[in-house]
């Protein structure tokens, strides 16, 4: 039988959503491993015994690779929910209160995206003392403007619709109309939006993390990764930094194959498909 479209979508983010999930796990079990320093094997280039090849205190770059991107993907989802919770609360705030509530959300989301992004980023980190709260404070606080925006959008053309007028006028609560029949037809766009938050909320942990502004160098994340490998990459150690840069891309990539798939399978246009 021919797989239409939705149903090939749906296996292409199942498959996206199993790889990420595996990756985290691995990461999660190799967090230990990863900090074994053997000075017997450093600085050995890539092979069967080490894919990614070991650094300058020979630590395995692939065990530090799934450690750092495990800690990269689960600061995304933080940080993508809590952008997400606030894009929700502000956008929807700014549709139904409207008037002066309105123009003051509409005036925080032009004044955040004003701003440039990486700066506004590394002085939220800063002033929260940089670290894990400082970069998680960092991205969750400048990722929600544009979904808030889409949620505002979205909630205004709900407003005027049919069914949500009748449910008004036969006397249905205003939380009732929110949840029973706003809510289901906003979730859609919604969820789409924070899906694709992910990639952006990896990428920019890592780049304010690579600039010095985020998670300690304790800690095997990409950014610390990829900083320390830069210092090396002239005495030609190259896959210090190939194979971490590469593992990167590719995780941001499934995230952003499986945000596109979700927004294929609950647009209703595409059902027939």
């Amino acid at each position: 039988m021919r797989m239409n479209r939705r149903t090939g979508a749906l296996a292409l983010m199942i498959f996206a959503c199993a790889v990420l999930l595996a990756v985290t796990l691995a990461g999660e079990l190799a967090s230990e491993p990863a900090g074994v320093t053997d000075f017997t094997r450093k600085n050995l280039p890539p092979s069967l015994a080490h894919l990614f090849g070991t650094d300058w205190m020979g630590r395995d770059m692939l065990e530090r690779t799934l450690a750092g991107l495990s800690l990269s993907i689960r600061i995304g989802v933080l940080t993508a929910a809590l952008s997400g919770a606030v894009a929700l609360v502000l956008g929807t705030a700014s549709a139904v209160f409207g008037g002066w509530v309105d123009a003051l959300i509409s005036w925080l989301i032009d004044l955040v995206l004003g701003i440039p992004h990486i700066l506004l980023m590394l002085l939220i980190s800063i002033a929260c003392g940089r670290g894990t709260l400082g970069v998680t404070a960092g991205v969750a606080l400048t990722h929600w403007p544009s979904l808030a925006r889409l949620v505002r959008e979205e909630v205004l053309q709900l407003k005027e619709a049919t069914f949500l007028r009748a449910a008004r006028r036969l006397g249905v609560s205003g939380g009732d109309v929110f949840v029973h029949h706003l809510l289901p037809h906003l979730l859609p766009q919604f969820l789409t939006g924070l899906i694709l938050q992910f990639p952006h909320a990896i990428l920019h942990e890592a780049g304010v993390t690579f600039l010095g502004f985020g998670l300690s160098p304790e800690q095997p994340a990409i950014g610390i990764i990829l900083e320390e490998s830069m210092g090396y990459l002239a005495a030609g150690r190259w896959w210090l930094a190939l194979f971490p840069g590469l593992a990167l891309v590719g995780v941001v990539a499934l995230f952003a194959l499986a945000g596109e798939r979700l927004r294929l399978l609950l647009t209703p246009a595409t059902a027939q498909e």
